[in-house]
């Protein structure tokens, strides 16, 4: 397992990574290794979400949701809010 030693880290990140560490109950090592990995996955997940096909809903999304929530509404027999 290889290691990676960090040079002139801000006293407030180091304050903040302790706190973190302190409140999950985990060493600074575990929370520091933790937030590393977090970014190379939001990273992966963010370029396999740029190659994926737009989705057309014919409709605007807040819209059909609005309808929906209305439909609900009547089949529960309740006033809707929503024309």
């Amino acid at each position: 397992m290889a290691n990676l030693h960090v040079k002139n880290m801000p006293d407030d990140l180091h304050t903040r990574l302790r706190s973190y560490a302190h409140e999950h109950n985990c060493t600074l090592s575990a929370a520091v290794l933790n937030a590393v990995e977090r970014e190379p996955a939001r990273w992966e997940w963010r370029t396999r979400h740029a190659q994926r096909p737009e989705s057309h809903l014919g409709a605007e999304a807040a819209t059909l949701i609005q309808e929906e929530r209305a439909n609900r509404l009547r089949q529960l027999g309740e006033p809707s809010a929503y024309p």
